[in-house]
């Protein structure tokens, strides 16, 4: 006697379903994060205050992209892609920020700038005396043709959030 057990079908994300964009948006978020951690516990380079910034916007993408991941309505679901975009485009533009404080465009945070002792905050003396090294924002510690790790966050973070954007935007649906 044989048993057939029969599964239901399986069918992967289409472009019209707003799954596709929220994974892909998830995957390069988390891939950028993990590539920040790598660099920082891997390869010895510690993160700035500019560099959590960015961490943070990574983060926010990472949890509004597995919302939009869950069974709810298409227009939630949607919001919910946008502000993912929106996410990603912050996380571009502070990192862009920080990439013309490494090339000394304009002026960085006091916090992580600050090159004598005069001027600093309490926090920077505490890490003075407890001879703990500051993370200095404006040196760029590490590049690949000619772009910093803030300028390849940049680059990568808004053609990610356009293109979430514009999937968003044509996935929406139209009035009649």
């Amino acid at each position: 006697m044989s048993s057939v057990v029969v599964l239901p079908a399986v069918r992967a994300p289409s472009l019209s379903q707003p799954s596709l964009p929220a994974i892909l948006a998830l995957c390069g978020s988390g891939a950028l994060l993990l590539g920040a951690m790598g660099f920082q516990y891997l390869g010895g380079l510690p993160p700035c205050t500019l560099c959590y910034w960015q961490r943070y916007g990574h983060v926010a993408v990472l949890v509004l992209a597995w919302l939009a991941l869950v069974p709810t309505g298409r227009p939630v679901r949607l919001a919910l892609l946008a502000l993912v975009g929106v996410a990603l485009l912050a996380t571009a533009g502070i990192a862009v920020y920080h990439a013309g404080v490494e090339w000394k465009w304009w002026a960085g945070p006091a916090a992580c700038t600050a090159s004598s002792s005069v001027g600093k905050t309490v926090e920077e003396l505490r890490r003075m005396l407890m001879g703990t090294k500051m993370v200095r924002c404006d040196e760029i510690p590490w590049s690949l043709f000619g772009l910093s790790m803030a300028g390849w966050n940049a680059v990568l973070s808004a053609a990610l959030g356009g293109w979430v954007l514009v999937m968003a935007w044509r996935l929406a649906p139209r009035p009649s």
